[in-house]
């Protein structure tokens, strides 16, 4: 599952810093939006495990700019409450 939750994290970070001219806005709100809300679908188990997943990813992360997106990613999503740090 690392290999599946580092490319999800990898394809919403593309889209939330791709440009105007390589992705419409608004498709890519669409995209993570709809990411957002099939990650809130899962069963508290397997979003647990996606945390897991996103927490172990995180503290393997050499590229610190990523360990933050890894990070904040949960909350930015929706899938825990708190503030974005």
């Amino acid at each position: 599952m690392p290999a599946l939750t580092g490319l999800l994290i990898d394809i919403v970070r593309w889209l939330e810093s791709a440009g105007d001219e390589e992705v419409d806005p608004d498709s890519a709100v669409k995209v993570m939006e709809s990411v957002g809300w099939t990650l809130l679908q899962l069963p508290a188990e397997q979003r647990e495990r996606l945390l897991q997943e996103l927490a172990g990813l995180a503290g393997a992360e050499q590229d610190p700019a990523r360990r933050q997106f890894l990070e904040s990613f949960p909350v930015a999503i929706g899938i825990v409450e708190g503030r974005e740090s």
